[in-house]
């Protein structure tokens, strides 16, 4: 046999053990529901053993494929892949601050206006390039920041804004991208939970400067690790680029020589004439790159995308009409004004009762097998890292702290079924029949 038959081979034999190792995987009653999980099939270990025979250990054609078919979904010129969403978030960030820029760029001491309810690395990176994040409140329906004190929180430091579609939930994107505009700042959208959320009829990611999503295995897809950097900016997209790549000017793919037609022609700091372009850095930056291999486990998630999208959708509706009975002692999401989310978790809020806390609720579903998840930091300004940073804080987060005490999420992701709803149906109303 030859190395294409072994190939072919190799592959049909990979299908087979999708077949005897997962294929035969189903729920049960009483079986882990968990919030989150990696949704494949055959497609997806096929591309993956595929690319590893290439043993191509960088970013290679997988990549570049993927790069080109991302942004084409997204409705964004450049794709840059990294390897988590928390290294796209840096990136992003970090970018709005190269010399390249001029007077636009950020500058330590800047500040940028968030919110304390949310992920930590959206704020991060705000703070790893000693900016000062400024914190502004969020709706308690929604999950999302309350444009309304947007005035309140502007300085004449104010350069930026960096805030996350919470649960996939966009942000009044109306509000923001009109005061960003009429002050002109900078926007980052960290869509990492929101993937194909749309914002009147467009996709978030499309209306910020710069955005970031996540490929960890509980979004909404997965490449294992992985992330990326969207923007429909020539300009920021080189930026974010070279801050990807070591910090380097040159902007040859792995494994290319002399893209720019000028390797050893140009000028550049206070090196000689001529030094090799492929060793010029112009700015301190990182490695953050994907493996071949996780960009064939995207190319295959990015066929059931669509899916998994209308998924997420329908698991949402399914079990907001199952808990709608219980809205005396619920907050219940309610998707922002003039967006359809693509939703990453069911956000539940516990009113004040005198008859259960949430965490009376999360033990009593976690015992009983659906995996449950806390607004991720909840006020991040009270978490052990962020105690003493530099930063303002705009009035005094009361809903942030209220969802920090009484607000957790379940799943809505694509592999819970019918069945499953109903078990978590079930369960909530067991839980209220013993309040009773």
């Amino acid at each position: 046999m030859n190395n294409k038959e072994i190939r072919t081979l190799i592959l049909e034999k990979t299908k087979e053990y999708y077949q005897l190792k997962f294929a035969s995987e189903k729920y049960s009653e009483g079986d882990r529901i968990p919030f989150a999980r990696r949704v494949f099939d055959e497609n997806e270990l096929v591309n993956l053993v595929d690319s590893s025979l290439d043993f191509w250990l960088t970013a290679g054609r997988y990549a570049e494929d993927f790069e080109y078919e991302f942004a084409q979904f997204m409705d964004v010129d450049h794709c840059l892949l990294v390897n988590s969403g928390s290294s796209a978030n840096l990136v992003a960030f970090t970018t709005l601050t190269s010399p390249k820029l001029g007077e636009r760029r950020l500058k330590k001491g800047d500040e940028v206006i968030t919110v304390a309810a949310g992920f930590p690395t959206t704020i991060n990176p705000i703070i790893q390039n000693g900016l000062v994040p400024v914190f502004v409140d969020v709706e308690l329906s929604t999950y999302n920041i309350k444009v309304e004190d947007l005035e309140k929180a502007l300085s004449d430091k104010t350069k930026a804004i960096m805030i996350a579609h919470t649960l996939g939930n966009p942000f009044d994107l109306g509000a923001i991208m009109e005061f960003a505009n009429k002050h002109d700042l900078f926007v980052v959208e960290d869509c990492c939970d929101a993937v194909g959320s749309t914002y009147n009829g467009k996709k978030v990611g499309t209306f910020g400067h710069l955005a970031t999503v996540s490929f960890y295995p509980a979004h909404h897809m997965t490449m294992g690790e992985g992330g990326a950097v969207l923007t429909s900016d020539d300009e920021l997209m080189k930026i974010a680029t070279s801050f990807r790549d070591w910090g380097r000017d040159c902007y040859c793919g792995p494994g290319s020589d002399n893209t720019c037609g000028r390797r050893f022609s140009m000028q550049y700091g206070k090196l000689p004439v001529g030094y090799d372009h492929k060793y010029v850095y112009s700015h301190i930056g990182y490695n953050l790159k994907v493996t071949d291999m996780q960009a064939a486990i995207g190319m295959a998630q990015l066929e059931k995308l669509p899916s998994f999208i209308e998924k997420r959708k329908e698991n949402f509706n399914k079990i907001k009409k199952e808990l709608e009975k219980y809205e005396d002692y619920f907050i219940l999401p309610e998707a922002t004004k003039n967006s359809d989310p693509s939703w990453f978790g069911f956000p539940i809020t516990v009113k004040e009762n005198d008859k259960f806390s949430r965490n009376e609720l999360t033990l009593y579903l976690e015992k009983n097998m659906i995996m449950t998840r806390l607004l991720f930091a909840g006020n991040v300004t009270k978490q052990p890292a962020y105690l003493d940073i530099e930063c303002r804080i705009i009035g005094d987060l009361k809903n942030t702290d209220y969802i920090m005490n009484n607000t957790f999420f379940i799943g809505v992701y694509p592999g819970i079924n019918d069945e499953q709803i109903a078990y978590i149906a079930k369960a909530f109303e067991s839980f209220f029949k013993e309040l009773a």
